[in-house]
């Protein structure tokens, strides 16, 4: 396969496989149809941009054909999510299904891009990992993908959704005002702006859990009320101590 100029192999690749996953377009065509879409060089991050709508205004050739298109929504989406890199499914981690939820766990979504990566931006992000987490157990128990929100009118809104049942969120980053409807979802949102492996974010996490929670946390996992003081003004003692 031949690169184009100013393009990485990588790029390329994801182009000619979404071609080939839309019945009757050729790669000129859909190079034509990006470039009409992003503006700027292709890019892994660029094609990260592009929705099943562009493609379906695109292939019709404006938005008044777009009814009489006849390619599936189906291929459209295959297509969307190869451009996104999504479509690179043997990379990620496989879910388990929980017999029983571990006692005083909680749920615990993750913005990721690659694997089992804690590498994602709330408002970009392929998907999200979403584990079952106590403090001496933890497991993968789904992976969300994204690919729809470009059909979303309010896109921060959508992603909030799919994790509406989550009471923690792990980000690289996440802008106010996204942050603003996390926390009015009830879920407590965590940054890490140098990312890391899922597992190791979970990990740190189960450690709190299992010393000296802060009382936020320690409401999520089911401790009392008189309990929570308790750890409060362990912690105070503490920095009083070190002081």
């Amino acid at each position: 396969m031949v690169t184009p100029v100013n393009m990485s192999r990588e790029t390329a690749l994801r182009i000619a496989l979404a071609a080939r996953a839309l019945p009757g377009t050729t790669v000129g065509q859909l190079l034509e149809i990006l470039h009409q879409q992003i503006d700027g060089p292709l890019t892994e991050e660029s094609l990260q941009g592009v929705s099943v709508t562009d493609l379906k205004i695109g292939l019709a050739g404006s938005e008044e054909d777009v009814d009489m298109l006849d390619t599936p929504m189906t291929a459209l989406k295959d297509a969307v999510r190869i451009l996104w890199g999504e479509a690179e499914v043997d990379s990620l981690p496989h879910p388990v299904k929980l017999e029983r939820m571990p006692e005083g766990s909680i749920r615990v979504a993750i913005a990721s891009n690659n694997g089992e990566q804690l590498d994602g931006h709330f408002g970009s992000c392929l998907r999200f990992l979403v584990y079952q987490v106590s403090a001496r157990e933890a497991a993968l128990i789904d992976i969300r993908s994204t690919l729809d929100v470009a059909l979303a009118e309010d896109k921060n809104a959508w992603r909030v959704e799919q994790i509406q049942d989550c009471q923690v969120l792990y980000v690289v980053s996440i802008g106010g005002p996204a942050a603003a409807k996390v926390v009015r979802a009830g879920i407590h949102p965590l940054k890490k702006p140098k990312g890391c492996a899922a597992q190791e974010a979970v990990a740190e996490l189960q450690s709190v859990m299992a010393g000296s929670p802060p009382p936020w946390l320690a409401k999520l996992v089911g401790v009392g009320a008189e309990e929570r003081v308790r750890f409060a003004v362990s912690d105070e003692d503490e920095e009083a101590a070190r002081a």
